[in-house]
This record gives C-alpha cells, sequence and structure tokens, in this order.
C-alpha cells in the first residue's frame, strides 16, 4: 500500500516538473520570436585583453639625451715674417753653414789621411808622373776641401730641423726667393767687373739685417758709378 503512494507521489512530480519545463520553454521561444532573432547568452567567461607596450615619442627620446661635446675649434695663424726677423734668420743660417764646414774639412782630411796613409807606396814608381808622397798628399788635401764643400749643405739641413724655426713654415722659401730677386734686381751687372775688381758681395751673403741691406745698396751704386766713370774717362 504504501509503495504505491510513493509511486503515486513520484509521478506527480515527474508530471509538475515537466509541465514547468514546457511551459518555460514556450516563453523563451515567444520571447525569440519577438525579439527576431534567436537569444545569445554571453559567456560568463572574461575576455582576456591584450596589453600594449607604452611607446614614447622621439621627441622625449632626444630630450633625455644629452648632447654631444665638441671641443672648440683651434685655428692655427701662421705667424707673418717680418724683413727683419728675415735676415736674422739667414745671418744664423750662414752661421750653421761656416761652423759645421769646419769639422766637416777635419774629417775628410783625417780619413784622407788614414786612407792613403794605410796604401803601400814605392817611391820608385811614380803616379800620373807625380811622386807617390805628393800625389797622396794632394788627394788628401782633395778630401779636406770636399768635406769643406759638404759642411755647408750638412750645416744647413741642421740649421731646418730647429724648433724655432718650423713654425714659420714656408715663408722662409719665399722670403728666399723675394730676397734673390731683390739682389738680381740691384746689385751691378757682372759684364762691369773686372777680374781684379769684382762685384762686392756678388749674392749678398754678408747680408744679416736691414742695416747691412743698405749698407750693400751703397756698395754697389759706389761700385757701379766708379766703373761707368772711370770707362767715361
Amino acid at each position: 500500500m504504501q509503495r504505491t503512494l510513493f509511486i503515486q507521489s513520484l509521478r506527480s512530480f515527474v508530471s509538475v516538473r515537466v509541465i514547468v519545463q514546457a511551459q518555460s520553454a514556450s516563453r523563451i521561444s515567444s520571447l525569440s520570436l519577438a525579439n527576431g532573432g534567436p537569444i545569445r547568452l554571453k559567456s560568463t567567461k572574461a575576455a582576456t585583453q591584450k596589453t600594449t607596450p607604452p611607446t614614447f615619442s622621439s621627441a622625449s627620446t632626444s630630450s633625455s639625451e644629452k648632447p654631444a661635446y665638441t671641443p672648440p675649434t683651434v685655428s692655427k695663424t701662421v705667424e707673418p715674417l717680418t724683413w727683419p726677423a728675415y735676415l736674422s734668420i739667414r745671418r744664423s743660417k750662414r752661421r750653421w753653414q761656416n761652423f759645421a764646414a769646419i769639422p766637416c774639412s777635419l774629417l775628410g782630411l783625417l780619413g784622407g789621411a788614414t786612407y792613403f796613409g794605410s796604401l803601400d807606396t814605392d817611391p820608385m814608381k811614380p803616379i800620373f808622373g807625380i811622386d807617390p808622397f805628393m800625389f797622396y798628399g794632394i788627394c788628401t788635401t782633395a778630401c779636406m776641401g770636399v768635406g769643406y764643400l759638404v759642411g755647408p749643405t750638412l750645416g744647413a739641413f741642421l740649421w731646418r730641423q730647429l724648433p724655432s724655426l718650423k713654425r714659420y713654415g714656408s715663408l722662409i722659401d719665399k722670403k728666399d726667393k723675394e730676397f734673390y730677386e731683390r739682389i738680381g734686381k740691384n746689385r751691378v751687372d757682372v759684364t762691369l767687373q773686372s777680374p781684379t775688381s769684382p762685384v762686392p758681395d756678388y749674392y749678398g751673403e754678408r747680408i744679416g739685417s736691414l742695416h747691412e741691406y743698405r749698407k750693400w745698396l751703397r756698395d754697389q751704386n759706389k761700385y757701379r758709378r766708379k766703373v761707368i766713370f772711370d770707362e767715361a774717362a
């Protein structure tokens, strides 16, 4: 008896549940028809947003960078070479040439004497018709003369290496050219000289100051007047 009652109550419960589900389904279908389309349920799962890294403008980066250090440009100004300074330099050059000629001459003499003195000499056999000892003496003297000629060239080369001359650069060569042009323009014509009376200081080698240059001009004019007046007389 109890079993039959339990079965009947279970059937009534199931039938009521079916009726409720049918009513809810009909209500949902009516709502979807009224809206014109099926109802779409939103998922409860939250969409993950993609984070993009922040971008910085070029203006902000350039403002944060420190400006590059530019060293100040130093303009190399060449010191002008005046005539008094040039003539003083020329005098020092001549001194170096004269001083270098002395040791070079001694070295030439010593080298020639050492070489020719070590040769075997037969006094009975002349060399080029000259006594051997005299011939070797002439050769030794010639070696000394070669040293004397090489000395000024070596002295001029050493003079060029002086630190005090490097600041002038090529101005010395330009002044040399201009100086020799003035010498060639103001000196006496070489055709007027004679073997007994040469032109005084033809190349102007003794000029080392403005005072000496003026004296050289006076000597040239004096020599010119003397030659011309003597020929006219």
